[in-house]
This record gives structure tokens, C-alpha cells and sequence, in this order.
């Protein structure tokens, strides 16, 4: 950092040498941060020798292009303080106070890049940048979550103790000979033109040249992340993934179909999907409600395979309903669930459609009841306005219904995300009853929400005490349905009336490959006893199964252009799922996954081991196919005025 000239007195200014101690502070945390999630990683791989190191070095760089941004405030505070005496000792005091600041934020990132780790396994990503858009939910979720005021105190008395250690060089460096304007201008450029280099210099190859997702995400820095997330929050499918000729694409997504059901007709349109269903029975005359459950995956249902215990009630509804044992969610958060729910669409990269400015105008399961005579509701435990889902789903002619509609009388508990899953099933009772009674065919989604941090539910409903984690949260909404259902039997409606419960997204995101399946399996119960007879039906199958399920079990007929399919007719012959994080986007077939990533990439893994797989051009051609037409289609939409 140090440039001497001929005469052996330095170029830079002694005062800069302050700016080397704020460097050190902040490639000091972060170092310690990425050791620490190493460790709670608890994956031995990650400290091998061939690892670590690795890992290690270019978490370094990535950490020193950051350190280059955060110079930026003290390098202009240098610039502006001039070099007598009182203004060497105002910059001293700015640039001390500016670094406790500085040293305090970098405590409380880490904090907030481990518990983000600890929720989704990953640095910070989409989420993260999309959380600022709803702070609200956010900091109410850490504030009921955590002990936040211990937590800031700790942070503060471990600020303190590190300027402890840095207050005499730094400060002696901050008084130090500042030099003239013409000399303190010169190093600003110097020092300002770092960010830039790094701007153009570092990358994503460094991260890129690791294979396991974790290796990475710890291997690269929160900072960067979320900066790049911010960038490519909404990507171009044409502009970063592989394509196919337009003509391709749509018949290898109709031959794909095909493989299903080998009868089907498509019709002309400007959707490839596009064909008519028309059943030989006549409509069944019965009302809908679809539970879409928060963060319920596989594993914490025993009639799945997972924890005993936790789910009675659904465990029952399985043994005397229709239970999909082999069913995927699209991807990892509520609003991919109700996208593929509602839509039945593979999970495009970038936003979710009902977060995106252009989300009507598509066809969805609400729009094709309601064109039968159906009345379309959906109903959530929180606020509508969270990720967009008034918009959304009054936009495609649902009426929704959110905690505002519920009286304060009516709510035992609730927390930033929502009322309690008793509470929000109870009034939907009450929507539906008051529809019934006139006469109308309902068809109700609803959203719980007590399943998520801070895991808190009424007192004594169950024998797990309130806020003692997800298991506790698990089995709380297990009872609230349980309860839902005794109530419901009482209704009128109730003989005449599907009920589907299935998943929105499991609990996990950490996995050995980028999509693990075994993160994405969740459970979908159909449940009517007098229309449904119990059955498992174990063939591969998406969310984006379940409304043409629905559709074909109540024998509507439609014309759909839906990517999904009916589950009991086309599983059996076309097993496939859809799943996703923000960038990868895969294809589960016969034993593997089709990854498809930016850059035009692709590639082909083995479903149970992760290992890579030699390439497989047919299936990568009908993953394309999918996920092209889809994204087609929705630039269409964006494209419409």
C-alpha cells in the first residue's frame, strides 16, 4: 500500500495507513465467519486438504474486492480533512467513530449471514433481496425469533474489544502527515479505482470452480452475493440458458406429453401446451379446498417415511384418502408453491410469477373452476400484500381473504407472519358455510403459516411446548387440521367437498448437489370420503400435477395449457418432476437430474448419489423444452399491454 518515490519518503501519506487496520478488521471477520459456518456445516469434506485450502484462499479474494468498497467512506473522509493540526485531530475522531460503525456492521452481517445459512445454506442470495422489500415481516421475524437485545449487546462488546486492540496504531495513523489536496487527490483516484478493478477482475469463475454447492457458498462472500443476487434478481432465460430451436422446443414439450398420455390431441394456439380434456363422465358438483401447508416436507410425515408422531391427523387422512407418495415442490419457498399450484407452470429462474410485475393473464386453477361455476377464494393466516399475493390472485379472479378479514375476538396467537393455523382454518369454515348457504360451489385455497420461525402456536394444544422448534410447529398444524376437519364434518358442504392437502416447500435447503430431490419431496393427501377411495398412487409426479389432478378427478372439462399433468391418467408412463433454486433450474427423470445454469450450461447427475452423469441429449432437449416455452410464454405476458 506503501509507494516510495526517489528520495525513499513514501508517496501515500502516513494517514492512509489507517485505512490498512479498518482493511484488517474486515478481513478478520469475515474469515472467522466463514470458518464458523465451515464448522457448523459439519461436513468433513469441506476441511479435507484438498478443500480448505481452497476454499480459504478464494474466500480471501472475494473478501479483499469487498474490503475495497468499505474503504470508499474513510479514503473520502481522508480526501476532505486537510493536514494542519485541529484537522488531522478531526479526522482522527470522524474516522475512529466511523469505524466503530463500520466494525458493528460487519459484527451484526455475520450475525445475519449465519442465521441466514442456518434457514436456507447459502450465503445471501434472492431471498435476501427480496426480504428488503418486506421489513416489516423480516426484522418481526428476527425480533420473535431471537434474543435480539442480547445479541446487539454482544455484538457491541465484541466491537468494542476489537478497536480496543487497533486504538493506538490506528489512531496515531490517523494523525498522522495527510499530505497537500494535489497529493491527497491523487491517492483517492488510486484507492477509488480498486473497486472498479474489482469490479471487472473478480468473478464468479472463483466460486464456479468448486462442485458442491456448499463448497461455493462458503468459498464466496455474503456481500458479493447479495450484490450479485441484486443484479440478476430477474434473468433472461433466452439470454443465459440453453435454448432450442422455437419449432424444437414445442414438439419435443409435446412429445414429452406424449409419454403420458399417448391419446392426447393438441389443439392450434400460441401455447404448445395447448390441448382439450374432455372427460366421458359428467362434472362432479362438489366444492374444492386445497391447504397448501408451510414448509412441510416428507420427512416429517410418518406415512412418508418420516418422524413418528408428528402427524396423526394426516397420517389418518392418508390411510383413508388418495396419498401421493412421490411427489416434488418446484422449488423452496411459498411463493414457487403457490405458483406451481395455482398456475401449473416449472419453476422459471429469477422471481416466482406471482412476484413479478406482469402475473395475470395466465390460466390457473381458480379461473378454470370459476368459468364452471365455481366461486374462487383464497385465504391466508398473514397479509396478502407479503410477496405479492393480493396482486396475484385477485388478478386472476380469486377473491382473497388475509387476517385483516379475521376479528381480533377470533385470533388465539399469531405471530409477524400470521394468526394460527386454528384461527385462519376456523373462519375459512366461515367463508365457505356463507357461500354454501347460498347455494354457490366454493373453491377455497388456503395458506397456513404456523409452521415457519418462531415456531410459536396456543398453549396447550399439543404435548410440545410452544417455540421449542419445528417439530413442535409440525405437529400444531397437524392438530389445527385435525381440528379444521371435526369442524368441518359438522357443515353441510362437508359430504360434498374435496379436500386436498399438499405441501408448498420443504423445511431444507442444504443438499450434496444444487437440487436434491430428497429436499424437494412433500406430501399431498386427497381426502372425501365418500367419493375417494383410499389408495397410494406412487409414480413420480410435480406440484404442478395437482390442479389438472384435481380438475380430472372432478371430470371438468376445459382446454388446458397447463405443463402439468393428471397425475392417476399420465404419472405411471411419464414420471417426472420440476424443481429449482433462483439460478439452477432441473428435470428429474428416470434416476436423474437435468441441471440447466447459466452460461448456457448444462448438466446431468444421478438422483440418489449426486455423482455426475455421462450427458443425455434426449433428456436435456425436453428439460429445455419445458422450461423455454414456459419462459416464452411469460415474456409474452410482459410484452402484452
Amino acid at each position: 500500500m506503501i509507494l516510495s518515490n526517489n528520495t525513499g519518503k513514501t508517496f501515500i501519506p502516513p494517514r492512509y495507513r489507517s485505512l490498512f487496520w479498518v482493511l484488517l478488521l474486515f478481513l478478520l471477520i469475515n474469515l472467522l465467519t466463514r470458518i464458523g459456518l465451515i464448522l457448523f456445516e459439519g461436513d468433513t469434506q469441506n476441511l479435507s486438504f484438498q478443500i480448505l485450502p481452497k476454499i480459504l484462499f478464494s474466500g480471501f479474494i472475494y473478501d479483499l474486492s469487498v474490503g475495497t468498497y468499505v474503504l470508499i467512506p474513510f479514503v473520502l473522509l481522508a480526501l476532505i480533512c486537510g493536514n494542519g493540526a485541529k484537522r488531522r485531530w478531526l479526522f482522527a475522531v470522524l474516522s475512529t467513530a466511523l469505524l466503530a460503525v463500520a466494525v458493528f456492521s460487519f459484527l451484526f452481517t455475520a450475525l445475519a449471514e449465519g442465521t441466514f445459512w442456518n434457514e436456507f445454506s447459502s450465503r445471501f442470495n434472492f431471498i435476501a433481496v427480496d426480504y428488503l422489500i418486506y421489513t416489516r415481516e423480516v426484522l418481526g421475524n428476527i425480533w420473535q425469533s431471537y434474543p435480539v437485545t442480547w445479541l446487539l449487546l454482544g455484538l457491541a462488546g465484541i466491537a468494542l474489544g476489537l478497536l480496543w486492540l487497533v486504538r493506538k496504531p490506528f489512531w496515531n495513523a490517523a494523525l498522522a502527515d495527510a499530505g497537500n489536496l494535489p497529493k491527497r487527490l491523487v491517492v483517492t483516484l488510486l484507492f477509488l479505482s480498486l473497486p472498479v478493478a474489482s469490479f471487472f477482475l473478480v468473478n464468479d469463475h472463483l466460486r464456479d470452480g468448486f462442485t458442491r454447492p456448499a463448497e461455493r457458498e462458503l468459498a464466496s462472500n455474503g456481500y458479493y452475493e447479495f450484490m450479485r443476487a441484486f443484479r440478476s434478481n430477474d434473468l433472461d432465460y433466452f439470454k443465459f440458458y440453453k435454448t432450442l430451436p422455437t419449432e424444437q422446443a414445442n414438439q419435443a414439450l409435446q412429445q414429452a406429453f406424449k409419454q403420458g398420455q399417448a391419446e392426447l390431441k393438441f389443439i392450434p394456439s400460441s401455447m404448445p401446451t395447448a390441448h382439450a380434456i374432455q372427460p366421458s363422465l359428467a362434472p362432479l358438483q362438489k366444492n374444492v379446498v386445497l391447504i397448501s401447508i408451510e414448509s412441510l416436507g416428507a420427512d416429517f410425515v410418518e406415512s412418508l417415511g418420516g418422524k413418528a408422531g408428528l402427524t396423526p391427523n394426516l397420517d389418518r387422512f392418508a390411510k383413508q384418502g388418495m396419498i401421493f407418495t412421490q411427489l416434488y415442490a418446484t422449488g423452496l419457498r411459498t411463493v414457487r408453491g403457490l405458483e406451481a399450484l395455482t398456475l401449473s407452470i416449472p419453476p422459471t429462474p429469477g422471481h416466482a410469477v406471482p412476484a413479478r410485475q406482469h402475473n395475470t393473464g395466465l390460466q390457473s386453477l381458480g379461473g378454470v373452476l370459476k368459468q364452471n361455476g365455481y366461486t374462487p377464494f383464497y385465504i391466508y393466516g398473514g397479509y396478502s400484500y407479503f410477496d405479492n399475493m393480493e396482486n396475484f390472485f385477485t388478478g386472476n379472479g380469486y377473491q382473497v381473504v388475509d387476517r385483516t378479514d379475521v376479528a381480533a375476538a377470533d385470533i388465539h396467537h399469531e405471530t409477524i407472519w400470521g394468526i394460527a393455523d386454528e384461527d385462519i382454518l376456523h373462519h375459512a369454515i366461515g367463508v365457505i358455510s356463507q357461500q354454501a348457504a347460498k347455494g354457490n360451489k366454493v373453491f377455497a385455497h388456503i395458506m397456513t403459516t404456523s409452521n415457519h420461525r418462531p415456531f410459536t402456536y396456543p398453549e396447550g394444544r399439543i404435548d410440545i411446548p410452544s417455540g421449542s422448534g419445528r417439530e413442535g410447529a409440525v405437529k400444531y398444524t397437524d392438530w389445527a387440521l385435525g381440528n379444521f376437519m371435526q369442524e368441518a364434518s359438522q357443515q353441510p358442504w362437508f359430504k360434498d367437498t374435496l379436500f386436498v392437502f399438499v405441501a408448498d416447500h420443504t423445511s431444507h435447503g442444504r443438499g450434496r448437489t444444487d437440487l436434491p430431490p430428497e429436499n424437494y419431496r412433500i406430501p399431498m393427501i386427497i381426502y372425501a370420503p365418500d367419493f375417494i377411495q383410499p389408495q397410494s398412487i406412487d409414480a413420480l409426479a410435480s406440484q404442478i400435477d395437482v390442479a389438472p389432478t384435481i380438475l380430472g378427478l372432478l371430470n371438468i372439462p376445459y382446454v388446458s395449457e397447463f405443463y402439468g399433468q393428471d397425475i392417476r391418467l399420465a404419472a405411471a408412463q411419464n414420471p417426472r418432476a420440476f424443481m429449482s433454486n433462483y439460478l439452477t433450474v432441473g428435470y428429474l427423470k428416470n434416476n436423474k437430474v437435468i441441471e440447466l445454469m447459466p452460461k448456457q450450461t448444462t448438466k446431468v447427475v444421478d438422483a440418489q448419489t449426486g455423482a455426475e452423469l455421462p450427458a443425455d441429449p434426449v433428456a436435456t432437449d425436453e428439460a429445455i423444452a419445458y422450461y423455454q416455452t414456459a419462459a416464452a410464454r411469460l415474456n409474452a405476458l410482459q410484452a402484452t399491454p
